[in-house]
């Protein structure tokens, strides 16, 4: 049981959070995830760009193979625009390819789209917040009744948070035939043999190629060679360090108002 008194002050703390705290702590998510936008190739009224295109040499990630790769990727937002892939197979008719991408024609890092498209979904929500939420204009903040409102809508910008961070950070799997079939895989100049697949993709803060070599082992059965190269790209550092921070406030906004959202559950009596 608790004393009137105390109820009325929980109340009033929570009025207080409902229409100031809550909204300061938005604002300030906000700023988060359009500061992170800026990374993106989708563009912010008010917000400079700082998308530019980086060129990065990948190295190898097994020393065994660092004389047989030679790779070279030039990245811009969720596109390589350009590439150099050079690489030794022992075991290949050819002993030595190499092959392009060029600026006419792009390798789409989708992980990269995806990641941006759920960012601005997070933004849409503390942009233009779908009914029953109510935003005041005149006042520039957001009109709460509620904590389940407030819990609500969290859980939403969470959700889309949580979508952009795993997909720069889990990459889909593809089996070989859909690489070779990919859009992606015909802006590689020349054309790469049957036995070859190419893969480009994010993992965390990396941009990965991987080359896998079809061959036949001495019994006749299929297996695959696989040669991975490397590069940390720094504005994705950036980007998950963004995306980390925005889920940290958003936690910690939920925390905060679940404390009052569970008093409904209380029974209240006033002391004699």
């Amino acid at each position: 049981m608790m004393e009137l008194e105390e109820i009325s002050s929980l109340q009033l703390e929570f009025q207080w959070l409902l229409n100031e705290e809550v909204n300061v702590i938005l604002s300030q998510l906000k700023q988060l995830i359009l500061e992170c936008s800026r990374r993106f190739s989708y563009e912010v009224e008010g917000f400079t760009s700082l998308i530019k295109a980086e060129k990065f040499a990948l190295m190898s990630t097994n020393a065994s193979h660092a004389d047989k790769l030679k790779i070279f990727a030039t990245i811009m937002a969720d596109d390589i625009t350009a590439a150099d892939i050079n690489i030794r197979l022992p075991k290949h008719t050819a002993s030595s390819l190499r092959f392009f991408i060029q600026n006419d024609c792009q390798w789409k890092l989708h992980q990269i789209q995806d990641a941006a498209n759920h960012l601005a979904a997070a933004l849409s929500l503390l942009s233009s917040p779908p009914p029953p939420l109510r935003f005041v204009e005149s006042e520039n903040k957001f009109d709460f009744r509620s904590a389940e409102e407030v819990i609500q809508m969290i859980n939403n910008i969470m959700s889309y948070l949580q979508k952009g961070r795993n997909s720069l950070i889990v990459p889909k799997t593809k089996t070989i035939d859909e690489l070779r079939n990919s859009r992606n895989t015909k802006a590689l100049q020349p054309s790469i043999p049957n036995d070859l697949a190419v893969s480009f993709y994010i993992q965390s803060h990396k941009l990965v190629c991987a080359i896998y070599h079809q061959i036949k082992d001495a019994h006749g059965n299929l297996k695959l060679d696989m040669y991975q190269a490397e590069a940390s790209i720094p504005w994705l550092s950036e980007v998950l360090v963004l995306f980390t921070v925005a889920l940290q406030f958003c936690q910690q906004l939920k925390d905060k108002v679940s404390v009052f959202a569970q008093y409904k559950q209380m029974q209240v009596k006033a002391m004699p």
